[in-house]
């Protein structure tokens, strides 16, 4: 797996500016995201090489609609982590292939 960048914000609103912002900065894939409280922390999760990552991470804190919570970029994740995000990514997967996507 390449590098993860990660930012929690609140709102999903919130949280797609901030998707938008990555996607668009930097040269970074959408893994997945993770909603908890009912959607009031959001958790997105991009992956690419170290130096898209963290630009993108960086380019999302600066612009978001919403001062973001938390942020991370994780070089060379490990397997576990790996794993943990490969999960969440699956889980994605599958509902949508559910609604025919």
């Amino acid at each position: 797996m390449k590098s993860l960048g990660l930012v929690e914000v609140s709102g999903v609103t919130a949280a797609v500016d901030c998707l938008d912002i990555m996607c668009k900065s930097a040269e970074v894939e959408f893994v997945t995201w993770e909603r908890k409280l009912g959607g009031r922390l959001v958790t997105i999760i991009v992956e690419g090489n170290v130096s898209a990552v963290t630009a993108a991470v960086e380019n999302a804190v600066a612009g978001a609609i919403i001062k973001p919570c938390s942020y991370a970029v994780i070089a060379n994740p490990h397997e576990e982590t790996a794993r943990i995000v490969n999960v969440s990514a699956a889980r994605i997967k599958k509902a949508n292939a559910k609604e025919g996507k």
